[in-house]
């Protein structure tokens, strides 16, 4: 029988590069899915200005259309505007999540998937806005308190919103790190 060699410390680098990859794109195809997926339903579902009461004064499916950013940002420039805009806007972001994720250490699984989410979330914005006109749908409506709603948004926002913040609160937990002493 002949003798294996002990696994080299590249392998398990390799190993580990090949798992962020994983995380990386699937969590990126799982989103977009999901996203693309339940606009789907929604369009061929709802009227544009529907709501389907799922807790009945506090959380509604809808279907509107946002040309703007979030929260309808620049929604009122010219469409000529926000025809380039916006599509480059989505480009810039979706170089610098793959920036982003070129530096992350080997094994980091929590922000390959954090930003997997925001790559997802970017993408699924972006083929809206290509593929229904430079609109995106939004779809989610909340209502909090006294009559206020906060914005319509879709799985997308939600995707990218959480992602940031799970590299953010990485971040902080990681400047919270002991440092080793020289």
């Amino acid at each position: 029988m002949a003798a294996s060699t002990p696994p080299s410390c590249g392998d398990s680098v390799a190993r580990a590069v090949l798992s962020n990859l994983r995380v990386f794109l699937g969590v990126a195809g799982l989103v977009l899915a999901l996203d693309q997926g339940t606009k789907q339903w929604v369009v061929t579902r709802l009227e544009v200005g529907d709501a389907l009461p799922v807790i009945a004064g506090r959380f509604y499916l809808t279907h509107v259309t946002n040309p703007g950013a979030a929260f309808s940002l620049l929604a009122d420039t010219p469409e000529t505007f926000r025809a380039w805009f916006f599509p480059i806007l989505g480009l810039v972001a979706l170089l610098m999540v793959v920036s982003l994720y070129r530096q992350l250490a080997p094994g980091d699984a929590l922000s390959a998937a954090a930003l997997g989410g925001i790559l997802g979330g970017a993408c699924g914005n972006l083929s809206d806005r290509l593929l229904r006109g430079g609109e995106v749908v939004d779809f989610l409506h909340i209502r909090l308190w006294s009559g206020y709603a906060w914005p319509d948004f879709n799985f997308a926002d939600s995707f990218i919103v959480t992602g940031i913040a799970v590299l953010l609160l990485t971040l902080m937990r990681g400047a919270d790190a002991p440092r080793p002493t020289r």
